[in-house]
């Protein structure tokens, strides 16, 4: 290890001996501080230095190709005022090397520990790949600030996306980065989403009138793809989710009970839908595709449609009804129910509601009924005066009057 006063021309002309690897040139004007020259003509400057626990530790400082002599010298005494100050400049190093970017940790971590045990987490991923990782993905998780996740959702509330997908970003974002402060990530300390508000839920409430409903109707048998047709006719007939229906079985079919069995619902639980005489008539009409299991295969692949959105684009459009979601015939079954005086807690039962609070929603739909409700009760206060009166009448009681 020569000691030798380094300047520009020493290490300009500077070469590995024959038959070594590399030489270390230390310099006599500042203590650790070292040039490497490597075989193959390449050079860099370092600087030795020892940590706080008197461990003698060496820092790259960089090539010489690109630093200057001075500019090195510079790294090099920093790295000593770091470690003379208790703060090991190579620990950082390694440190910095071990956070991950958003994409990493997703990849990593975040998918493969939410895939065990969320069962929408596909809808995780499709925030994930399509809204947040094209901003965020290659930014390290030190990195991320409030600010341009602030700007993603603005950007997104500017394209229109609805409240519901715009919240989605900042609550996906928010449980990354709780589970990362539990993991211990490297460079995580703090939830850059802390303070980020989420807008207010817009229910949208869209409900089929009698007449769109046979507009409606008369679109659905006229759609060339049968099989996608039955699948929603079967959604408005029994107000069930789409996955309900599309995933459903033949095994599944209980024509005694009339019920359609759905081995794991939303909630987590397995649910029957009723089937009322329409339904069942639509699916007495069907029969099993070469053995298939499921009650609407597509054609194709014989798999269950993923979300029905092409006939079901189709159809709306044939309606004239270019507003209504496939979900909201799930509103309009609750509706028709309401209206007709069934009571909330029966259409809670028909829709799956888990609580109550689901279904109160429906409660405005039908103030006729509760009207009518409420007259019923005045009604039977008075047949009961009405009793009690002829009662005093038939045991000669009555009113003590001046």
């Amino acid at each position: 290890m020569p000691r030798v006063q380094l300047s520009p021309a020493f290490v300009k002309l500077a070469a590995c001996p024959d038959g070594l690897k590399k030489i270390d040139f230390f310099d006599r004007k500042q203590r650790g501080f070292m040039l490497e020259v490597r075989s193959s003509g390449g050079k860099t400057y370092y600087q030795r230095y020892t940590d706080n626990r008197g461990r003698e530790r060496q820092f790259k400082i960089g090539p010489a190709d690109v630093l200057s002599l001075a500019a090195a010298r510079r790294g090099g005494r920093m790295v000593q005022a770091q470690a003379l100050v208790g703060d090991d400049p190579q620990a950082r190093r390694i440190e910095l090397r071990a956070i991950p970017t958003l994409a990493e940790l997703v990849r990593d971590r975040y998918l493969p520990y939410v895939k065990s045990y969320k069962r929408s987490w596909c809808t995780d991923e499709t925030v994930l790949r399509i809204h947040l990782l094209p901003v965020l993905g290659s930014q390290y998780v030190d990195q991320i600030r409030a600010e341009p996740i602030l700007a993603l959702v603005e950007r997104m509330r500017e394209k229109q996306y609805a409240t519901g997908t715009t919240n989605r970003v900042v609550i996906v974002l928010r449980h990354i980065f709780n589970l990362a402060r539990k993991w211990r990530v490297p460079g995580v300390t703090e939830n850059p989403t802390t303070g980020i508000n989420l807008a207010p839920d817009v229910n949208r409430e869209r409900f089929l009138s009698l007449e769109e409903a046979q507009r409606l109707l008369l679109a659905i048998e006229q759609d060339e793809n049968e099989v996608a047709a039955k699948a929603i006719m079967l959604l408005l007939l029994t107000g069930a989710r789409r996955n309900e229906i599309t995933q459903a079985k033949w095994e599944h079919l209980d024509w005694n009970k009339r019920t359609l069995l759905v081995p794991l619902s939303k909630s987590g639980k397995p649910r029957s839908i009723a089937l009322n005489a329409a339904a069942i008539e639509l699916l007495r009409a069907m029969r099993p595709n070469d053995g298939n299991a499921y009650l609407f295969p597509s054609p194709v692949t014989g798999r269950p449609s993923p979300s029905l959105y092409f006939p079901w684009q189709r159809i709306r459009a044939r309606a004239g009804l270019p507003d209504l979601r496939l979900h909201d015939l799930r509103h309009s079954f609750a509706s028709f129910l309401v209206n007709r005086g069934i009571s909330l807690y029966i259409v809670q039962g028909l829709l799956g509601h888990g609580h109550a609070r689901y279904t109160q929603r429906y409660a405005h739909l039908a103030p006729d009924t509760l009207n009518e409700a409420a007259e019923a009760v005045g009604s039977i206060m008075a047949d009961a005066r009405a009793f009690n009166s002829d009662q005093r009448i038939e045991t000669g009681m009555t009113d003590a009057r001046p």
